[in-house]
C-alpha cells in the first residue's frame, strides 16, 4: 500500500503494509501523536483512523504555549 505523507513541506510516497492506522504510521516515522493534529484526505481525524491504499496525510504540528 502506498500513502502521500505530507510533514511541513516534506512530501514523501511512502509503503506500508495494509490495515494500518494514522498512530501505527507516526509511530513508524517518529512523529510524537502528543504534538500534532493529522489530516487524512483534507479532513481532520483521530488517530484511531484506518488508512487505505493511494491516501494522502497531512501532518500538523501544534504549538502549546502560556
Amino acid at each position: 500500500m502506498t500513502i502521500k505523507l505530507i510533514n511541513k513541506t516534506d512530501e514523501k510516497e511512502i509503503e506500508f503494509e495494509e490495515n494500518l492506522k494514522i498512530e501505527d504510521i507516526l509511530k513508524k516515522e517518529e512523529i510524537p501523536i502528543e504534538s500534532v493534529v493529522v489530516k487524512l484526505n483534507k479532513e481532520t481525524v483521530t488517530e484511531d483512523e484506518i488508512v487505505n491504499d493511494g491516501d494522502e496525510i497531512e501532518v500538523i504540528k501544534v504549538i502549546y504555549g502560556g
